[in-house]
């Protein structure tokens, strides 16, 4: 019989020994100092945006509303999924997550880009003069520190969720299963992105006396977030419909699954998000030794309860495997 005791399930195995912080309330964390910075910035331009009549600065005004509206949707999102399980639910609330991350793209998308876009196009139409351009600037500094500030928070989860699955911060913000991390991460990048964009805008229209640049920076700034919203929208959309995880995890499972005390060895996994680094897990397995069927049962039991105590793991559901089963096994290179 094995020695080996069973390894909980993680999404990515810890660096250190050191005390891990709760991925729910590091999340938390970094939506609400993005809606801090947002809503601070998004006054601060709309003041401005009054003050100098600029399509840049009224498009990025538009752009920190809608981004400090998109972190209530996603502090909702966090509050939700991490509801426990109950009758009426029974792989537990997880991908409330992604349908109120969903929301949030969309709002995004229309009142971010739209808005940005749209007055950009009347700016080209129908010119407004402009003035008061060191008002604009000084704005856009203090907004560059505070969106700065809030895109290091992000940036810092996603960091360390990288290091620890072994990806590189930007592999791991495009694949992780949380949705806050990669909303916030997003805008942040966009938010920056863009305040260089609306800078250049404002900069060119004192030069040149032309509302053109202005105009045009306004709809490359609708443009960043439309982009942005499309690509948010779509990853909330895989992960409602069933996104499959990575080879690295299924092996990594897999691997500790063979190594419970009671396992002889695995021939069938199947893991599924259901939340935010939540998973379903269903395998065949094949028990040490030769059990009367009210130990099996047993048996079974015990292991699917030591599996679910893990708390990235929503649900466990074991069965039998038959005798000519092949061991399940993954092709070379699946950790990459």
């Amino acid at each position: 019989m094995k020695n080996q005791e069973y390894t909980p399930v993680t999404e990515a195995p810890p660096a250190a020994d050191a005390p891990q912080p709760s991925p729910g309330s590091d999340s938390t964390l970094t939506v609400i100092i993005a809606f801090v910075a947002n809503l601070v910035v998004a006054a601060a331009k709309t003041f401005a945006a009054i003050v100098t009549g600029s399509a840049s600065m009224t498009a990025e005004a538009a752009h920190s509303w809608a981004d400090t509206g998109n972190q209530i949707f996603l502090l909702v999102a966090e509050r939700k999924s991490r509801r426990h399980r109950d009758r009426t639910h029974p792989m537990g609330y997880g991908r409330e997550a992604y349908v109120w991350s969903m929301f949030a793209a969309f709002g995004l998308f229309t009142a971010g880009a739209v808005v940005s876009i749209t007055h950009g196009v009347q700016q080209l139409l129908e010119p407004e003069p402009a003035g008061d351009y060191g008002i604009a600037y000084a704005v856009l500094a203090v907004a560059f520190v505070l969106e700065g500030i809030s895109f290091t928070q992000a940036f810092r989860q996603a960091r360390r969720a990288g290091r620890e699955s072994g990806t590189s911060t930007l592999h791991s913000v495009s694949t992780t299963s949380n949705p806050t991390l990669r909303a916030v991460f997003a805008e942040d990048s966009a938010a920056l992105i863009g305040l260089v964009l609306a800078f250049v805008g404002i900069l060119l229209h004192q030069l040149t006396g032309s509302p053109v640049p202005d105009a045009i920076g306004s709809i490359l700034v609708g443009v960043l977030l439309g982009v942005i919203a499309v690509i948010l929208i779509d990853r909330n959309r895989r992960f409602l419909v069933g996104q499959a995880v990575s080879p690295a995890l299924l092996e990594s499972v897999a691997e500790r699954l063979s190594a419970h005390r009671s396992i002889e060895r695995v021939t069938y996994l199947h893991l599924e998000y259901v939340g935010p680094e939540r998973l379903y897990l269903v395998a065949a397995v094949d028990l040490v030794g030769d059990r009367r069927e009210h130990d099996v049962a047993i048996a079974l039991r015990a292991v699917e309860h030591d599996i679910e105590d893990h708390e990235r793991i929503e649900e466990a559901v074991l069965t039998l495997s038959m005798p000519d089963e092949p061991t399940l096994t993954f092709e070379t290179g699946a950790r990459a």
